[in-house]
């Protein structure tokens, strides 16, 4: 139910005798909740690369011939969500070089992007209205128009990048894969066949048939080729991991620092239920995320399960809708309450999150036309009071309703009879990793990278309660 963008789906794979666009094709399918924006599809056959790229969804992008015609055992992948420079195909990825032997695909975001437009502007390489990935691109690129390997070229240029990535990236006989220092995006490492894999999220591995080996370390490089795989420390890792992707991006069935999506996602509601005693006749969540969630508070709390919400799976996810009126309409048209499982009762509604509270609004009011006698609204998160420049397409700060209200503040806007927030200390203990290898900055305001420019974005006088 979330308003949040999702950050972008990465792939790479290697592999003589694999179906390599295929297999792409497949991963970019398993990660489209990462991105319904653009898709893309770069491969090498060792002489030439082959390219498709399109707007909207990997199904409607990509067609058998195009599948047919990229040709190769080298190959990268995207699926985007625009977080700067434009939307939709403007700037679909992968991104390619003039001489089309070297191509990239990025998930994240830079806050800043000085260092690497400095650079680019001493080399007479600064191009206009380019994207954060496309400077990252244009200045690994300088390198190898000037006869460095692509390693060496990243190894050179990761100094220059300020903020959140995950990158793959291939030239004509080498698969890369780079994760920032914080491992802030997720990017794994999986076998497949003789072959190697690298992707956003590991629940891409179990449908292409690849086994998953581990993440890709902080800070780290893995080099693809002929020669097998090589793994470089560029940066020493500092772990600080999204805790969104926990809370809502990544699939149930993704391993991220060693722990099961689905797994956290039931220890929110189990938290929940030792943070906030109702006496309620039926809980219920808000497909799809919040399904965990209710059951972990079923669990504890002993309170039944009601899946008074029909979710229509042929309607985006409302945040992709351009304006509020239509993202509202969306939202009556994705989700449909249940009048004889709800006339009557007192219910506890579960989400995930509140980012403006207009979407969760019209919700309570659908669900109490629908005959509920009372909703108790339940957020598996605290109250997102900040923005994020790391990745996520937040609203800007004050279209942030916690930014601007309190708790009970909130709780008149959306109707909802009661208003609980998991607590932060209950996220972190639900997550179950250390709290300095954590990224809470959407709740607390503190950012683990160097804003830089952007700080003075961020306003610190929100409400406490």
């Amino acid at each position: 139910m979330s308003e949040l963008k999702e950050k972008c789906g990465i792939v790479g794979i290697y592999g003589k005798n694999l179906p390599i666009s295929k297999l792409a094709f497949f991963a970019l399918f398993s990660l489209q909740h990462r991105g319904q924006e653009a898709s893309g599809i770069t491969t090498s056959d060792g002489k030439k690369f082959h390219t498709h790229k399109g707007a909207g969804l990997v199904a409607q992008v990509y067609k058998e011939k195009d599948i047919k015609n990229l040709k190769g055992y080298i190959g990268i992948g995207h699926n985007r969500y625009s977080t700067s420079g434009g939307g939709a195909l403007d700037h679909a990825q992968p991104v390619i070089n003039i001489g089309n032997n070297f191509a990239l695909a990025h998930n994240g975001n830079l806050p800043s992007v000085k260092a690497l437009e400095k650079f680019l502007s001493s080399k007479k390489m600064l191009l206009p209205n380019r994207s954060d990935s496309e400077l990252i691109h244009d200045a690994i690129d300088f390198y190898l128009e000037n006869k460095k390997s692509l390693a060496e070229a990243v190894k050179k240029v990761f100094p220059l990048i300020t903020g959140a990535f995950s990158i793959v990236m291939m030239d004509k006989n080498n698969l890369i894969g780079i994760r920032d220092t914080y491992g802030m995006r997720p990017l794994s490492l999986g076998k497949i066949g003789r072959g190697y894999v690298i992707a956003s999220e590991t629940c891409a591995f179990e449908t292409i048939g690849a086994t998953f080996i581990r993440e890709v370390n902080p800070g780290e490089m893995i080099i693809i080729n002929k020669n097998g795989l090589k793994s470089i420390k560029i940066t020493k890792p500092n772990p600080r991991h999204d805790v969104f992707e926990y809370v809502y991006f990544s699939r149930p069935d993704s391993i991220l620092a060693g722990k099961l999506i689905y797994d956290v996602r039931k220890n929110f509601g189990k938290t929940l239920a030792e943070e906030c005693i109702l006496k309620v006749d039926a809980i219920v969540p808000v497909p799809d995320t919040a399904i965990p969630v209710a059951l972990g508070y079923s669990e504890v709390s002993g309170i039944p399960i009601e899946m008074a919400l029909v979710k229509n799976r042929y309607v985006h996810r409302t945040f992709i809708e351009p304006n509020q009126k239509s993202r509202e309409k969306s939202v009556a048209l994705k989700l449909i309450p249940l009048k004889g499982v709800l006339k009557g009762k007192s219910i506890a509604v579960i989400d995930d999150s509140i980012v403006r509270g207009t979407t969760s609004k019209r919700l309570i009011k659908t669900l109490f036309k629908a005959g509920a006698r009372e909703i108790h609204f339940l957020v598996s998160s605290p109250p997102i009071r900040y923005p994020d420049f790391y990745g996520i397409d937040t609203p800007k700060q004050k279209n942030l309703i916690a930014s601007n209200k309190t708790i009970e503040g909130v709780r008149k806007f959306l109707g909802a009879t009661t208003l609980h927030y998991l607590s932060l200390d209950g996220l972190i203990k639900s997550i179950g990793l250390p709290k300095n290898q954590l990224s809470t900055s959407f709740f607390t305001g503190i950012y683990p990278i160097d804003l830089k420019e952007r700080k003075k974005e961020v306003s610190y006088d929100v409400p406490k309660s």
